[in-house]
């Protein structure tokens, strides 16, 4: 009896190791596995990253862009508006020199014009001076 129990034995030994050997080969096809995942996972994080850099990048390039074309519409409606009232006072101001070339005055009266520009508007101010 002592033969069999010793091979009973043997075997409940050999079952434990080889129980013993598939948990640890499962553990480690798990811990491998796990690792190919999280390799994965860090990977795909780069890779979205990186797109959302690159929209991002793109969205502030197009803003810049539209902020540009937008300063610049200000710019020249802003210099046409200045333009546009300059020509008002120079129109003015030939209309006055016509009509002042046309009166003969025995006194010499002077013309002293004074000019403001400001970033909104335009004034001139015009002041006849007899001596």
């Amino acid at each position: 009896m002592t033969l069999r129990k010793n091979i009973k034995e043997r075997i409940k030994a050999a079952e434990k190791i080889q129980a013993w050997l598939r948990g640890t080969l499962v553990h480690q096809t798990l811990l491998h596995a796990a690792l190919k995942a999280w390799i994965i996972q860090c990977w795909w994080r780069l890779t979205m990253d990186r797109l959302w850099q690159k929209k991002r990048r793109a969205a502030l390039i197009s803003y810049a862009h539209t902020e540009r074309a937008v300063v610049k519409l200000q710019a020249l409606v802003c210099m046409w508006h200045v333009h546009w009232c300059y020509c008002q006072v120079l129109n003015a101001i030939y209309m006055i020199q016509y009509h002042w070339q046309g009166h003969n005055y025995q006194t010499c009266a002077l013309l002293r014009g004074h000019c403001v520009v400001t970033a909104t508007h335009l004034q001139f101010h015009i002041e006849i001076i007899n001596p």
